[in-house]
């Protein structure tokens, strides 16, 4: 190919190097070519939210119309910018691998607070004008308050080093690809599967003309197919929406095996809590068309869970707002037992946070090098609360799996297990060697008396125990939806004959609501 091709981008150190890193790439094919720097709406105007902006693909819409006019002959986007449908005459000619597709919260040291959630303090200044971001920021921390932020990467974090804000909100991918130091801050990595990203944020569009099939046939060869199968399904479902990047909608795709697992959050408007999806299928033929459905479907139900909920649980927040009755009833409750001496040990396991508060509101004497793990994201949170990191976190359902993990990880190290009285032992039984291990009872749990339940058309059980309590006085009908928090709550509910529960995909509360928004 014997032609110059002319790549389009915008100005910011960002997007150019984004644009520079598809002209390394593109040199490697053996073409020449260099870099025209073009301004866009979303570049000229700073004093607006993405909200108040009119129209979609304002970081796009100019590069693409110098691509129409033959001003450049390929457009390096953001893939998460893009329009879900290209201006006729233009098409993506490939997508990048992807990079980590993840966002996270800078945190100014003096206002962090490991103790609560995100490690924000309370009442935080958080910066950002992604619709998205504040939806989901606000199902998990509503006592935050919430402030536009614009500019590029490097003039965010300078804001925050001004002291304008207590936090913000990024990209990772931005922040990594500009190798920008931010050890200055207290940095939260927010896991995809949790707090969902953009459609395809992390994934670069390499926009040409259609009929430009000579180099349709060199920028092909940088095709990522299976991110490109991944970001369709997310695409897709913002297509479906008819939405842009202001729009309050997360949507996370991973392809494992041949199975495509997709987490999707999406919120009427800014301020409003988000309905959250999980699905998985074999094929993407439909997938989207079925999230989009599901998300659309306004019935709503009576739940039940039992436990107590406090006033920040996820679960009641993101339920009651949209519109589901929550009722939050332990069934059991819990009592200390003392204990005099803390043993010797290398590790401490916590299945519950029962557990943790127990242990340690007893002032446990242990070595400084003692590690800790624990099982869920409530018992890791509950572990801040006492100034303690776990340094073995386990998020799978099945705590089988779980406990094979930490055991291949402790080796033959002692693990201390501050555990119930009427405790399983899931964890310890897959140890091949039980010298190692020393169990230390730190409360047991004792059924509730005299419990009153209303009607629910969902029932969520959190514990083997709380199945036992329940079943002693009430029954499940035919018409109820029964979800188990996990393998060892199914594997007691079969028990009681209840073979059709649900498993969510995740443990906690999250992984619980997405569970109740996708039977219901």
């Amino acid at each position: 190919m014997k032609r110059k091709i002319i790549i389009g981008s915008r100005g910011s150190d960002l997007a150019l190097w984004q644009a520079n890193h598809v002209l390394k790439q593109v040199k490697q094919l053996g073409l020449t070519a260099e870099i025209k720097i073009i301004t866009t709406q979303g570049d000229a105007i700073q004093n607006l939210s993405f909200d108040k902006l009119e129209g979609k693909g304002f970081f796009t819409k100019e590069i693409e119309e110098a691509l129409l006019k033959k001003e450049i002959d390929l457009a390096v986007h953001s893939h998460k910018d893009l329009p879900t449908t290209s201006p006729a005459g233009l098409i993506i000619a490939a997508v990048s691998e992807r990079e980590d597709p993840a966002d996270i919260i800078l945190i100014r040291k003096e206002c962090t607070d490991t103790k609560l959630k995100l490690s924000l303090k309370k009442n935080a200044v958080v910066g950002t004008s992604s619709a998205r971001r504040k939806s989901q920021l606000l199902a998990f921390r509503n006592d935050v308050k919430i402030e536009d932020l614009r500019g590029n990467v490097p003039t965010r974090i300078q804001k925050l080093r001004d002291k304008k804000y207590d936090a913000i909100m990024l990209a990772a991918a931005g922040v990594e690809r500009l190798k920008i130091d931010v050890r200055e801050f207290t940095v939260i990595h927010l896991d995809p599967k949790e707090f969902i990203p953009a459609p395809a944020q992390g994934v670069l569009g390499l926009q040409i003309r259609e009929n430009d099939h000579e180099l349709l046939e060199h920028v092909g060869k940088l095709n990522a197919q299976k991110v490109k199968d991944c970001i369709d399904i997310e695409r897709k479902v913002l297509n479906l929406f008819d939405g842009g990047c202001q729009l309050p909608l997360g949507v996370y795709c991973t392809n494992t095996n041949n199975t495509f697992k997709v987490w999707t959050s999406k919120a009427t408007a800014w301020n409003t809590l988000p309905k959250r999806i999980y699905s998985e299928s074999s094929s993407k033929e439909g997938l989207a068309e079925k999230i989009a459905a599901a998300l659309k479907n306004n019935t709503t139900a009576n739940v039940l869970i039992t436990r107590d909920l406090k006033e920040d649980s996820y679960f009641k927040n993101v339920l009651e707002g949209n519109n589901y009755k929550v009722a939050g009833i332990s069934f059991i409750e819990t009592k200390k037992v003392d204990f005099k001496t803390t043993p010797k040990t290398d590790w401490v396991f916590f299945s519950s946070s029962n557990g943790v508060r127990y242990f340690f509101e007893q002032h446990p004497q242990l070595d400084a090098k003692t590690k800790f793990g624990v099982i869920g994201k409530a018992t890791e949170q509950e572990l801040k609360k006492f100034d303690k990191k776990a340094a073995f976190s386990g998020y799978n359902t099945d705590t089988k799996v779980v406990g094979k993990q930490f055991a291949k990880l402790v080796n033959d190290q002692t693990v201390l297990f501050p555990q119930a009285k009427q405790s399983l032992k899931t964890i310890q039984q897959q140890f091949n060697d039980n010298k190692q291990l020393v169990e230390l009872v730190v409360y047991e749990t004792i059924k509730k008396e005299n419990v009153i339940v209303g009607d629910a058309e969902i029932v969520v059980f959190t514990s083997p125990s709380n199945v036992e309590s329940f079943f002693d006085k009430f029954k499940i009908n035919a018409a109820q939806k029964v979800i188990a928090i996990g393998k060892s709550t199914e594997k007691k509910l079969k028990e009681y004959g209840i073979n059709n529960c649900i498993l969510p995909e995740s443990l906690g509360e999250l992984g619980l609501a997405e569970a109740v928004f996708g039977i219901s």
